[in-house]
């Protein structure tokens, strides 16, 4: 289960996105970066913000902590942005909260400060998994922090949920989008980060990270779809493994 916090203070919104994400103060006296369940993305980013990111965490990648943040329905009142008081309006109760990294620098592959091959493999490996689409160099999703390299911002992954007319057998579909991941060019073998990554993906891990999503996320859908779309793309033979190993310059 997820941690919970009340969200006591609306500190600035972030505007880079269109979903108006911003950084709230907690009860226990902590900074997050709050993505709203009443945004423009939809609940189903929140959804795969904790499945993507839970599962990146239990697999060893540094993922800041997420938690729920609740809001009352007086909260963000003095702000006098008419769209965010909308926002928060229609966003009250749960909503996902990750621990703000103060400092953090985002990765920037121009300057030459990267991962070792082998970790690069490892992020190219999880994204082609969970097919998330939003790790290119025009938006990296990573930052450097006390040295280590975080991975945030997965709600653009698990992107089948937003298509009720899927294809038979969609979960064993490779990941052209791979071929973007701006961390491929300086990747090792994809193959070996496969040998490394997906024998670890069990059923019981799978079962735990979906049941993490809270329910109010979920609005009714019916979690085991995700239980079963992970279970099945990690079966062998892994189709987006093969290519992203074949996408490797």
């Amino acid at each position: 289960m997820l941690r919970t916090v009340a969200a006591t203070r609306y500190v600035a919104p972030f505007r880079e996105g269109g979903s108006l994400p911003a950084l709230c103060e907690a009860d226990d006296d902590g900074l997050y970066v709050v993505k709203f369940r009443g945004a423009g993305q939809g609940r189903k980013a929140l959804v795969a913000e904790v499945i993507a990111g839970e599962l990146a965490r239990a697999l060893g990648f540094a993922v800041p902590e997420l938690v729920v943040a609740d809001l009352d329905d007086a909260f963000g009142l003095a702000e006098p942005d008419p769209e965010i008081q909308d926002l928060l309006r229609v966003s009250v109760g749960m909503n996902l909260g990750v621990d703000y990294l103060p400092g953090a620098l985002p990765l920037a592959p121009a300057t030459g400060e990267l991962p070792g091959a082998e970790a690069a493999a490892d992020v190219v490996w999880l994204d082609a998994y969970l097919t998330n689409v939003d790790r290119t160099a025009r938006n990296t999703n990573m930052l450097w922090w006390h040295g280590r390299l975080y991975l945030i911002d997965h709600g653009a992954s698990l992107y089948f949920h937003h298509d009720d007319r899927r294809a038979a057998r969609f979960e064993r579909a490779p990941f052209a989008a791979v071929r973007e991941h701006v961390l491929l060019p300086y990747a090792a073998s994809i193959a070996e980060a496969d040998a490394r990554l997906a024998p670890r993906v069990t059923e019981q891990l799978v079962d735990e990270v979906v049941g993490l999503v809270p329910d109010p996320f979920l609005d009714g859908d019916d979690r085991a779809v995700y239980r079963d779309y992970l279970r099945a793309r990690i079966a062998a033979p892994r189709a987006f493994a093969e290519e992203a190993e074949r996408a490797r310059p």
